[in-house]
């Protein structure tokens, strides 16, 4: 996929965006009697943007919005819970990852692998923007 030059104008220095790729779970989703007696491949993608000049500036992790901790909350939430709808898991999965207070925009899209027939698979995507805070 190719990048389309963009000049410095179109671009906020300041903010990262964190890819979660392919993050590959098992879980409880559906509401086929299958479904809801055995575990089913989901795939996870997240798209997280923050302000990272602390980050930056002082190269300290605790500066940096950490990444491991909101997968392994991911993971944990996924994994330990059951859910009857794509759309609600996705839900659940965007909110957590809003929870985290320097997130200002997230992207989460989950997809359910062979759910339908003929097809690689169906997948949801929700995202939530809130308004930056900018540095004072």
């Amino acid at each position: 996929m190719s990048m389309h030059a963009l000049d410095d104008q179109h671009f906020d220095h300041d903010l990262a965006t964190i890819r979660i790729k392919n993050l590959r779970l098992r879980t409880h989703i559906g509401i086929k009697e299958d479904e809801i007696k055995n575990r089913q491949d989901v795939v996870i993608n997240a798209v997280i943007r923050y302000r990272a000049d602390k980050a930056v500036e002082f190269n300290h992790i605790e500066q940096a919005l950490n990444y491991r901790t909101i997968t392994k909350q991911v993971i944990a939430l996924v994994e330990d819970h059951r859910f009857l709808l794509l759309e609600r898991m996705t839900r659940e999965v965007l909110d957590l990852i809003m929870s985290h207070e320097p997130v200002l925009t997230a992207q989460v899209e989950i997809d359910k692998p062979h759910a339908l027939r003929f097809s690689d698979s169906v997948s949801i995507t929700l995202s939530e923007t809130r308004e930056p805070r900018r540095p004072r």
